[in-house]
């Protein structure tokens, strides 16, 4: 979560909304304070004393389920929001109840249901009802509802504000959909054509989506908007993806997807003063040109510099920010559950074989004195808290998304399946300048002197 004043701050906008369609902003900014640790007394921490950091597991590479690293009801809540019915008249959207993004001065949260589960159904659409959210006295955000871009696109769901159905609005040199980001049809799939894990930010005066074409698109991979106009848009494609979405293709993704049509997903935007990063999946980043219309071309694209488990697992949601003075990377992860040699249960972020069941979609992170790394070993920030985003509310408490992946695992039991896919934030925990660890915040830390 990073935006052009160089650092995680909320900044002057903090407000939760509604994703319309499959992209959404809200259009009303909340007030918010500036809060960087520097700032705080002891970083938010009790006077002279921070959390401590918790030994790291080994081998490394295991996963910590303990309850601590749980959002719970004494560290979280799910976001309650609620629907204002769609204009009358207007086209059928997806469901806005499965969909909700946290939009700030920086990035905005990912959160979204799947659409791979038959109670979870990608969607977005219709602006929330105003109202505060409270945790333990702190208000970490306010939803709000998104009017402004009536006057944008009257006749639209009401906080709609991208979709592949906006091509028609296409005109000589300025393009809004792509012909790749096209819905289009086949005997198999029907309809295909969806973006995922939109991103929200604020840099340099404008506001910027970043987002992913998914696995059922022409092409896969990520894009970004830009308005020309505030938060509720109009936004347009930038040049770079007129033709493709970021990066060279490769070869991934299930086998219906077209060969040369899969590129990196879950881009992400980074930001600090004037300049701009693009944060691929797994372990890329690009830095984008001045007029933010496209990243600088490279043969091939930098790495992060990271401390990888042995064998290295898939990590999606990636990307970075900075807190402290030290720059943090978060990746989602698949904690396996698989069977010790004593019986005992082992839970590690490994990659995928016979006998290693998906357990929990975890956020893990690991910091560092530069964004390029190297960064340090991982460790686990939060269970099921994977695919997050981190903000601070205005009187610099830290707080995390979450979503609940229903896919596999946990949360796709059918006893859960009704608390899974929804919008939550959990509380987090800095350990302080010389332990430099998140946590998602824990019932028994322990503390260490500063």
């Amino acid at each position: 979560m990073t935006g052009s004043d160089n650092g995680l701050y909320v900044g002057r906008r903090s407000v939760l909304a509604g994703v319309a369609g499959l992209l959404g902003a809200a259009a009303l900014p909340t007030a918010a304070a500036h809060a960087d640790p520097k700032e705080l007394p002891n970083g938010g921490a009790p006077k002279g004393r921070y959390p401590s950091n918790w030994p790291e597991l080994q081998p490394y590479g295991l996963a910590d389920t303990r309850v601590d690293l749980w959002p719970r009801d004494d560290n979280s809540f799910i976001l309650p929001l609620e629907l204002r019915p769609p204009r009358r008249g207007a086209r059928p959207g997806l469901d806005a109840g499965h969909l909700r993004q946290l939009l700030r001065r920086g990035r905005s949260s990912g959160l979204r249901r799947h659409g791979h589960h038959p109670g979870a159904r990608a969607g977005g659409g219709r602006p929330v009802e105003r109202r505060h959210l409270r945790v333990d006295g702190h208000i970490p955000a306010r939803a709000v509802e998104a009017g402004r871009h009536d006057r944008i696109r009257p006749d639209a769901e009401k906080g709609k504000v991208w979709s592949p159905e906006f091509a028609g609005e296409n005109r000589p040199g300025r393009t809004v959909v792509a012909p790749w980001q096209e819905y289009w049809y086949d005997d198999q799939f029907g309809k295909r054509g969806n973006a995922w894990a939109p991103e929200v930010h604020y840099f340099r005066g404008k506001w910027y989506i970043v987002a992913c074409m998914g696995d059922h698109s022409q092409k896969v991979g990520s894009f970004m908007l830009v308005s020309e106009g505030g938060v509720e848009g109009p936004y347009r494609l930038v040049q770079g993806n007129y033709d493709k979405p970021f990066g060279d293709s490769f070869i991934g993704g299930p086998a219906f997807i077209k060969p040369g049509a899969y590129h990196h997903i879950d881009g992400g935007l980074y930001s600090e003063g004037d300049e701009a990063w693009l944060v691929l999946h797994n372990n890329l980043y690009a830095k984008f040109r001045d007029d933010m219309e496209d990243i600088i071309p490279t043969t091939n694209l930098p790495k992060f510099q990271q401390t990888p488990y042995a064998p290295e697992p898939y990590l999606e949601g990636a990307y970075v920010f900075k807190y402290g003075g030290k720059y943090y990377l978060i990746h989602a992860a698949w904690d396996r559950s698989s069977v010790n040699a004593d019986g005992s249960t082992r839970y590690a972020y490994d990659t995928a074989a016979a006998g290693r069941v998906q357990y929990q979609y975890d956020a893990i992170i690991a910091v560092a004195d530069s964004f390029e790394g190297p960064y340090s070993k991982r460790w686990t920030l939060g269970v099921g808290a994977g695919h997050n985003n981190i903000f601070v509310d205005r009187s610099g408490q830290l707080w995390a998304t979450f979503f609940r992946n229903p896919n596999f695992g946990y949360w796709a039991d059918p006893s859960r399946i009704g608390d899974a896919a929804v919008p939550g934030v959990v509380r987090l925990e800095w350990t302080g300048p010389e332990g430099n660890r998140l946590y998602v915040a824990r019932r028994n830390p322990g503390h260490s002197n500063d």
